[in-house]
């Protein structure tokens, strides 16, 4: 199967930006947002809170969590977070780059380990598990902040903590001689921040496992607070602001313009990124159904997966179909904009990713809070 990138809505460019986590009065659900980034600065799912100048996400017991992401797309730049992780074996603290057609940088935690951060990457979804590396955080990562970074540009990606590097991965040692293509990270992608449920009973063993075991939900941190939290304080992006792709953002939006989804295909354009409604698509932005919920959903900016409709993600195995035969789809935070229907021969589509990255995971669970 493969997708016309037509109708996938265009993404907001990259703007520097300081988040001072402080308020949610620049915050919607993400079942409302219509693709106005100007007056948005966050969607999600879940019960965000503020609490002494911060924005905790929470869970509370039997939930899903709680996921954020930013309304611009950063093509390469430099993003670096202040955070107090959660704590608890099965839960899951996360501060990643995710990109429509499943490019992935990650900063992750696991709750029962408070001393290690992991780190991983993803090129369209491709699941390899031995890109991942531990990076030793200088102190518990529940009781105490620590700034958090990623320095992306096309020829590596650079993990901090507290300034200092921790890991270094360059472009040019992920060349896929069978594929013809680097396996890098390369296309727009969102700051997103979540707290998850990775010991959820109902995940599979092997992401039960990694996540340190089923999820207590009737720990003391539950009695006392009623929910497991993770803490982000002041976030901030910076652009890469490259004088000529990659790496622009001179215009209002960006597309591509093959199906190979590449960033020589990553288009800097003025196309509009606003919808009328959660029925329109690229295609057609001016449809206006009445209403901000609509079962046909399949091109929302940064859309969800549809109510009723089976959430995608790779944890499952499932990816969400709906509105397949205009070409997009939507699963978790992402549009589907990709296309390739081989594994290793270039991009896939997020039903062909069966692993247990942790992003993956995220992006199906998020699509639980709808049903």
């Amino acid at each position: 199967m493969s997708y016309s990138l037509d109708s996938c809505v265009p993404a907001p460019v990259c703007k520097d930006k300081t988040y001072k986590m402080d308020s949610l009065d620049r915050y919607k659900n993400i079942n409302e947002y219509l693709g106005d980034s100007e007056k948005v600065d966050w969607v999600g799912q879940g019960e965000p809170v503020i609490y002494d100048g911060h924005t905790l996400l929470t869970m509370p017991p039997k939930s899903v969590g709680t996921v954020l992401a930013t309304t611009t797309y950063m093509w390469y730049g430099n993003v670096k977070a202040r955070v107090k992780t959660a704590r608890g074996k099965g839960v899951v603290t996360a501060f990643i780059l995710f990109g429509d057609v499943k490019d992935e940088i990650d900063f992750e935690w696991v709750g029962v380990d408070l001393e290690t951060v992991q780190t991983n990457y993803y090129f369209q979804g491709i699941p390899n598990y031995d890109n991942s590396g531990n990076i030793s955080v200088p102190s518990n990562s529940y009781d105490n902040f620590h700034e958090y970074e990623i320095r992306w540009t096309p020829e590596e990606i650079t993990w901090l903590v507290d300034g200092k590097v921790g890991r270094t991965k360059k472009k040019s040692e992920t060349w896929n001689a069978t594929a013809n293509q680097w396996n890098f990270p390369q296309t727009p992608s969102r700051v997103q921040i979540s707290l998850w449920p990775g010991g959820l009973e109902s995940n599979a063993k092997g992401t039960i496992d990694w996540a340190g075991g089923v999820i207590d939900w009737n720990s003391d941190d539950i009695k006392t607070n009623g929910y497991y939290f993770a803490t982000f304080g002041e976030i901030k992006v910076e652009c890469y602001n490259a004088q000529n792709a990659p790496g622009t953002n001179k215009r209002k939006s960006y597309y591509y313009n093959d199906i190979s989804a590449t960033n020589n295909t990553v288009v800097d354009s003025d196309k509009a990124t606003i919808i009328k409604s959660l029925a329109a698509t690229g295609l057609d932005m001016n449809i206006d159904d009445g209403s901000h919920a609509n079962d046909n959903v399949n091109s929302v900016p940064g859309g969800s997966a549809p109510p009723g409709q089976v959430p995608g993600g790779s944890n499952s195995g499932q990816g969400n179909t709906a509105g397949a035969s205009k070409g997009c789809t939507t699963d978790g935070f992402t549009q589907s904009c990709n296309s390739k229907a081989g594994g290793n021969s270039g991009g896939v589509r997020v039903a062909d990713r069966t692993g247990a990255s942790a992003l993956a995971v995220i992006v199906g669970i998020a699509g639980l809070l709808l049903l």
